[in-house]
């Protein structure tokens, strides 16, 4: 008897693929167990995809030069054309409150922190979501299914569901920009100079001997989750490192 030959292999479902399978399994009422060491990704990091070969970008936001102008928010907008009312980055404008003296304005410059350990990566199903080796984080939008799994995972408020694309969407350093040598659109058009990106493998790049220089004040938020986040800041105040909100508003010198 003539063996049949083995059905090729079936790859990675895109957007209607992955969505097929989730009707036909709800149409056929069967229950099929997954076993987590089986699929790759829930319990580690997928593989990094290639990116620009040596290097890790990070970016060192100095919040001593912020003076909240917003033009990193106007020019990310205009360079990526998220849809009206979305953001890849923000400032936020808090008010913190001393337990004496006055109270006085901090502008929280907030993007995508392009996490060395990031959580957004595993929890995706059809990994769309992925990391390349220059440590840049990005979205294939043409692979997203809108589950949105990666906007829960992410503990720093920095992705959405696109209006339009209906696809995850996020700060991605402007990687396209960076590939042709260019800064990206945020650092480019800070007046204050608050925003410096560049390559942490390089000592002596300006992110490098910046981060040297000031040691002891730099600080990321919420180390606590382990995420390894590569967006650092100079001058934070420690009301923000362990909690910091989705919104500007009224926060209390003590974090509470």
């Amino acid at each position: 008897m003539r063996t049949p030959p083995s059905p090729p292999e079936t790859p990675l479902p895109g957007k209607r693929g992955f969505l097929k399978g989730l009707l036909g399994l709800g149409a056929a009422a069967t229950v099929i167990p997954i076993h987590a060491e089986a699929m790759p990704g829930i319990n580690g990091q997928p593989p990094r995809r290639p990116g620009m070969a040596g290097k890790r970008y990070g970016m060192l936001v100095d919040m001593r030069k912020c003076i909240g102008c917003q033009s990193c928010t106007v020019s990310c907008s205009l360079e990526n054309q998220p849809p009206v009312g979305q953001f890849r980055t923000t400032v936020l404008q808090y008010e913190v409150v001393p337990d004496q003296g006055q109270a006085a304005m901090v502008m929280l410059p907030r993007l995508c922190n392009h996490c060395d350990n990031p959580p957004c990566v595993p929890v995706c199903p059809v990994q769309a979501t992925f990391q390349r080796e220059d440590g840049i984080v990005l979205v294939d939008n043409e692979r997203c299914v809108g589950c949105a799994y990666c906007v829960q995972a992410c503990p720093y408020d920095a992705r959405f569901i696109n209006h339009e694309t209906q696809a995850a969407d996020k700060c991605t350093f402007c990687e396209h920009r960076l590939e042709v040598g260019l800064l990206p659109a945020c650092v480019e058009s800070c007046v204050g100079g608050a925003r410096i990106i560049g390559d942490l493998n390089d000592p002596d790049s300006a992110i490098s001997r910046l981060m040297a220089e000031n040691k002891a004040d730099i600080k990321v938020l919420k180390p606590e989750m382990k995420t390894d986040p590569h967006v650092y800041y100079i001058g934070l105040p420690d009301a923000f490192v362990h909690q910091v909100d989705g919104q500007g508003g009224v926060r209390l010198a003590g974090g509470h």
